[in-house]
C-alpha cells in the first residue's frame, strides 16, 4: 500500500511539473518559429494543459482499465467546475460583470451533451473517438477564424510561460523533459491507483473520479487560483470551459483509438448526469454574469464533497 501511495504522488509530481516544462518550451519555440501568439493560445496551450488527463487515459486504456480513463474525464469536468471554481472563489470572489463567455460556455455544454449520447452508444470504440475528435476540430477552426477575423490577438506576455529571454537549449530541454515526464508520470499514477483500488475492492471507475480526477486538475485549479486573486475571471472561466471541452473531446477522442473503453452502469446512472449539472449549474454566472461570491464557493464546494460521499456508496454497491 505505501509503495502504491509513493508511485500516486510520484506520478502526480511528474504530471504536474512535466505538462508545466511542455506548455513552457512548446509555447516559446512555437512563438521563436513565427506562430502567432493567438494561436498558440488556442492549440498548444490548450492541448499543453489536458496533456496530464491525456496521458492518464491513454494508459489507462493500454493497461486495460478503462474505468479510470473515463472516470478521470467526467470527474475532472466535474471538479473543475466545483472545485476549480469553487475554491478560487472562497479565497477571492470571481467578478465575470465585465467578461462575455456565453459562446463557449455553449460549446462546453454541447459537448458534454453529445459525449453523454456517446457514451450511452458504448463501448466506446474508434467510431466514437473519431466523431469527438472531429467535432473538436470543428470547434478549433471555427474560434480560430472567428479570433482572427475580430483581430483578437494576445500579446507574448499574457502567455503563461513565454519567457522572451529563453535560449534555444532551455526551450529543447523543456519539451523533452515535458515528454518523457508525462508518460512515466501517468504510468505510475495509473499503476499506483489500480493497485490500491483492487485491494480495497474499490472499482477502478471511482479511483478515476475521485483521486485521479483531482490530481490531474491540480494544474487548472492553481491557475485559477492565481487569476482570481488578479481578479482575472476571463482566465478562470476560460481556463475551466477550454479544459472541460479538450477533456471530453479530445482526450476521449485520442484514448478510444488505442483500445476500446466499456462505461460502467453506475457511471450511466450517476456521474455523467452529475458533470451536466455541474454545467448548467454555472449558467446563470455566464449568462446573466452574476460574481462567485465567497458564499457560491462554500456551495460548490460542499456539493462536490456530497457528491463523492454519494459516489462512494453507489459505486460500492
Amino acid at each position: 500500500m505505501l509503495i502504491d501511495l509513493l508511485k500516486i504522488l510520484a506520478g502526480l509530481g511528474l504530471l504536474v511539473v512535466a505538462g508545466d516544462l511542455l506548455v513552457k518550451g512548446a509555447v516559446n519555440l512555437a512563438l521563436r518559429l513565427g506562430i502567432p501568439a493567438l494561436i498558440v493560445g488556442l492549440t498548444v496551450v490548450a492541448f499543453g494543459t489536458s496533456a496530464p488527463e491525456m496521458m492518464v487515459s491513454v494508459a489507462a486504456v493500454l493497461d486495460h482499465n478503462p474505468g479510470i480513463a473515463l472516470g478521470n474525464v467526467v470527474g475532472s469536468n466535474t471538479a473543475n467546475i466545483l472545485l476549480v471554481l469553487g475554491i478560487p472563489a472562497i479565497i477571492s470572489m470571481i467578478r465575470t460583470d465585465a467578461t462575455d463567455t456565453r459562446e463557449s460556455y455553449f460549446i462546453m455544454l454541447g459537448a458534454s451533451v453529445l459525449f453523454i449520447l456517446v457514451c450511452f452508444m458504448g463501448p466506446i470504440r474508434w467510431p466514437h473517438a473519431a466523431l469527438l475528435l472531429a467535432t473538436l476540430a470543428v470547434i478549433l477552426f471555427r474560434q480560430g477564424r472567428q479570433a482572427l477575423a475580430h483581430r483578437a490577438s494576445r500579446s507574448e506576455e499574457e502567455i503563461e510561460g513565454v519567457d522572451v529571454d529563453m535560449s534555444l537549449t532551455k526551450v529543447a530541454l523543456f519539451i523533452a523533459i515535458g515528454l518523457v515526464g508525462l508518460p512515466f508520470g501517468a504510468d505510475f499514477l495509473v499503476d499506483g491507483a489500480s493497485s490500491i483500488a483492487r485491494a480495497a475492492g474499490i472499482p477502478d471507475t471511482v479511483i478515476g473520479l475521485t483521486l485521479v480526477a483531482i490530481g490531474t486538475s491540480l494544474p487548472e485549479l492553481a491557475t485559477s487560483v492565481t487569476a482570481a486573486v488578479k481578479g482575472r475571471a476571463d482566465v478562470a472561466l476560460g481556463n475551466v470551459i477550454g479544459s472541460n471541452i479538450f477533456n471530453l473531446l479530445g482526450i476521449i477522442g485520442v484514448a478510444g483509438f488505442f483500445g476500446q473503453l466499456d462505461v460502467p452502469g453506475p457511471m450511466l446512472r450517476l456521474d455523467l448526469w452529475v458533470m451536466l449539472g455541474a454545467t448548467l449549474l454555472i449558467a446563470p454566472f455566464i449568462l446573466h454574469r452574476w460574481p462567485f461570491t465567497r458564499l457560491v464557493g462554500v456551495g460548490f464546494t460542499l456539493i462536490y464533497a456530497t457528491y463523492v460521499v454519494v459516489l462512494m456508496t453507489a459505486h460500492a454497491g
